[in-house]
C-alpha cells in the first residue's frame, strides 16, 4: 500500500505517474532506508520540510543507490499535488532544492506549453547546485539545471517524456516568442551609436603660438617652425653687396688713391728715388 499510487491520479501521458521512473530505479527507492523512514505518509505540505533538507540533486551513486533528491521525486509522482501546490513550489526562491525538485516534476509531468511559461523564467538564476552521481559531487547552476531539462532527453539518470519542440509551439499553441535579456542592452548601445554617427564631434583647433611655444619648452631647443605653421612667410635673406671697383671702399681703389694722388707735386718724397719711380 505505501508503494501505490494515490487514489483518484490521473495519468500522466497515458500511463501511471510513478511509471515515468525506470523500474530499476523505482525498486531500489522502494528498497532504500530513506524512502522507508522518511517518505512514509508524506503529503504536499510534509514534504516541503524534507526538501528544505536537501543538499543536492541527481540520480543514483554508488552502487547504484538512489539519492533523496529521486526518493521525494518518486513521492511526488505518487501523490500527485495540485498544480497551484507546485507553482507554489517553484516560486520558493530561498529554498533552491525545492525549488528544482518542483522544476523536474513540472518537466516529467505537465504540458509542454506550460513547461516552457513555468521553466524558462529560472533561466535566470544563476545560484549554485550540488549534483550527485557515480562520479561523486559536482558543482552545477540553477540555469544549466533548467536549460537541461529543456533540452536533453536524460537528466538525473531519468529518461525524460518528450516534449514537442519550441518553434512548433509558437505556432501551433500560440506560445510567445523567448525574448532574451540582452535584447534591451543591444537596442541601448546600438541607439548611442547611432547618435554618435549621426552627430559629428567638433574639435577646435589647437593655438599655432601655444602649441609652437609648448614643442619648445618641450624639446629644450627653439625649433625652427614648419612652413605649414608660419602665419606669413619670412622675407627672403638679403645677399651681400658686391664691392664694385668705383666704390671708395674697394681695396683697389684705395691703392690706386695712394698711388696716384691728385696733388702730386704738392707730396714730398719718402724715400729717395721716388720721383724716379713716379715717373715725374
Amino acid at each position: 500500500m505505501a508503494n501505490t499510487t494515490v487514489r483518484g491520479a490521473l495519468s500522466i501521458h497515458g500511463t501511471n505517474p510513478q511509471f515515468l521512473i525506470e523500474k530499476v530505479i523505482r525498486s531500489r527507492i522502494y528498497e532504500s532506508p530513506f524512502w522507508k523512514e522518511h517518505c512514509f505518509a508524506l503529503t504536499a505540505e510534509s514534504l516541503i520540510d524534507k526538501a528544505i533538507e536537501l543538499n543536492s540533486i541527481g540520480g543514483v551513486y554508488g552502487n547504484q543507490k538512489p539519492t533523496q533528491f529521486m526518493c521525494l521525486l518518486l513521492k511526488l509522482l505518487q501523490i500527485q499535488p495540485e498544480k497551484e501546490i507546485l507553482v507554489e513550489y517553484l516560486q520558493a526562491e530561498e529554498f533552491k532544492y525545492l525549488r528544482a525538485l518542483a522544476a523536474m516534476y513540472i518537466r516529467m509531468t505537465f504540458r509542454a506549453v506550460e513547461v516552457f511559461q513555468l521553466l524558462e523564467p529560472l533561466l535566470t538564476d544563476f545560484r549554485k547546485l550540488r549534483e550527485r552521481s557515480m562520479a561523486g559531487y559536482t558543482l552545477t547552476y540553477m540555469d544549466e539545471f533548467v536549460y537541461a531539462l529543456l533540452t536533453e532527453e536524460r537528466v538525473c539518470d531519468t529518461i525524460l517524456p518528450r516534449i514537442t519542440k519550441r518553434e512548433v509551439l509558437e505556432e501551433t499553441e500560440g506560445l510567445q516568442p523567448r525574448v532574451s535579456l540582452l535584447l534591451d542592452a543591444m537596442e541601448g548601445s546600438g541607439s548611442e551609436d547611432e547618435e554618435g554617427r549621426s552627430r559629428p564631434r567638433r574639435v577646435a583647433p589647437p593655438r599655432r603660438g601655444a602649441s609652437e611655444g609648448q614643442s619648445r619648452s618641450r624639446t629644450g631647443s627653439a625649433a625652427p617652425p614648419s612652413t605649414s605653421s608660419r602665419a606669413s612667410p619670412d622675407p627672403p635673406p638679403q645677399q651681400p653687396r658686391s664691392a664694385s671697383p668705383s666704390s671708395p671702399d674697394h681695396p683697389r681703389s684705395r691703392s690706386q688713391s695712394n698711388s696716384i694722388p691728385p696733388n702730386a707735386d704738392s707730396i714730398e718724397p719718402s724715400r729717395p728715388g721716388a720721383d724716379s719711380d713716379l715717373g715725374i
